[in-house]
């Protein structure tokens, strides 16, 4: 995932822009998240069998925020949504 962050091989779905916009968070304030805070969850969907993480992490700010990402079918990590909390 880290990996991933560093070589900018990920893409965000429009769910994931409106609420980092909706929560007055950056593109940076997620790639420092998954770069320093943890997995704290590892969903699985139970039609598709595919797997989801929740990462908790810390914003440039330094206030707690979560991100859902996964792996997509090209191999990019997808940001699936963000939030602060």
């Amino acid at each position: 995932m880290r990996e991933k962050i560093r070589k900018n091989e990920y893409i965000m779905t429009l769910h994931a822009e409106e609420e980092m916009s909706d929560d007055g968070l950056s593109i940076y304030d997620v790639e420092r998240c998954i770069l320093t805070g943890a997995v704290i969850e590892r969903q699985k969907d139970r039609l598709t069998s595919e797997r989801k993480y929740r990462v908790k992490g810390k914003s440039v700010s330094g206030n707690n925020i979560e991100v859902i990402v996964k792996t997509g079918m090209s191999g990019k990590l997808v940001i699936i949504t963000v939030y602060a909390l």
